[in-house]
């Protein structure tokens, strides 16, 4: 899509394309939509981005918790799909497959949202060796970096979507 015909969407037309790109949070492109014009893609990408940033905590722990594990067998969103076939996660043996659902639910259970990284461009041992590191961090600390990998998925799903 061309940037000007994003612009000249009207607000129903808006949501309709970029609602979930966030995922399952049309909110953040309402959020977005109000910073057009918008001047260029990255100015777009900067809109969703302030979005996600600014919300309030509760709306952003929603976010983080509309995100599925990675690796899992659960129903997924059209791009989430197409993301972790991509870093090879569709494919996990079964003891991989054992090893990323032990480490989602441990992740899970000290930070009360599932781990999120950006998988476009990685490996499944990229995100593994991620999983291992982060499950460390302070709480605080990965609220901050799952938001900033929230953020990296919605540069990269924009992307792909708004001509440049």
């Amino acid at each position: 899509m061309k940037l000007a015909d994003v612009n000249a969407l009207n607000s129903a037309a808006f949501e309709q394309a970029f609602g979930d790109i966030a995922e399952h949070s049309p909110w953040v492109a309402c959020d977005a939509m109000v910073a057009r014009p918008f001047a260029d893609r990255e100015s777009m990408i900067e809109a969703f981005t302030s979005a996600v940033m600014k919300a309030d905590h509760a709306a952003q722990l929603a976010l983080l918790c509309a995100h599925p594990d990675l690796a899992t067998r659960a129903k997924l969103t059209q791009d989430s799909t197409k993301e972790q076939a991509g870093a090879g996660l569709d494919m996990l043996s079964a003891s991989e497959f054992a090893h990323f659902t032990e480490l989602n639910n441990a992740y899970k259970a000290k930070n009360g949202f599932p781990f999120i990284f950006a998988v476009k461009g990685a490996t499944k041992h990229q995100i593994l060796s991620g999983f291992e590191t982060r499950l460390h961090n302070a709480q605080s600390t990965e609220l901050q970096t799952a938001l900033q990998q929230v953020c990296r998925i919605i540069r990269f799903r924009l992307e792909e979507k708004v001509d440049a």
